[in-house]
């Protein structure tokens, strides 16, 4: 039987400050990428980060703004207008990671997260085309 009294992955891992700091770490990396930046259309990723943060609060247990602000998050159906192939996901991953790296997470949760970013990253492949 699940304890409901149990802290959530979001609580046990720092709460919005550490979803916001990955968030922000990703998109310094996300910044600079000659193939991630142009599927940004502002030129301030202040937007994207805010929306990335919303979601992995929710995802992980936290508020549930992205829902009330974003409706259902339809991640594939969000990421179709974007050629998402395999140099796309190995880029997202690559700063992902970048980003994870920086949270000092204990190897549990790090482990936890990282295993839904792969599973996540494979997911919005849609295309094998360059």
């Amino acid at each position: 039987m699940t304890n409901l009294n149990s802290p959530s992955f979001y609580e046990e891992v720092g709460g919005r400050a550490t979803f916001e700091k990955l968030s922000l770490e990703f998109y310094k990396g996300v910044a600079a990428d000659p193939v991630l930046k142009p599927m940004y259309p502002e030129e301030d990723l202040a937007a994207a980060t805010e929306r990335l943060t919303m979601f992995f609060e929710q995802y992980w247990g936290g508020p549930s703004t992205y829902s009330e602000q974003r409706g259902h998050p339809r991640l594939r159906m969000r990421h179709m207008p974007f050629k998402v192939n395999p140099d796309a996901r190995d880029r997202w991953l690559l700063h992902m990671r970048a980003a994870v790296d920086t949270l000092g997470l204990s190897p549990l949760h790090e482990a936890t997260l990282w295993d839904y970013l792969e599973r996540a990253a494979q997911a919005m492949v849609n295309t094998f085309d360059e």
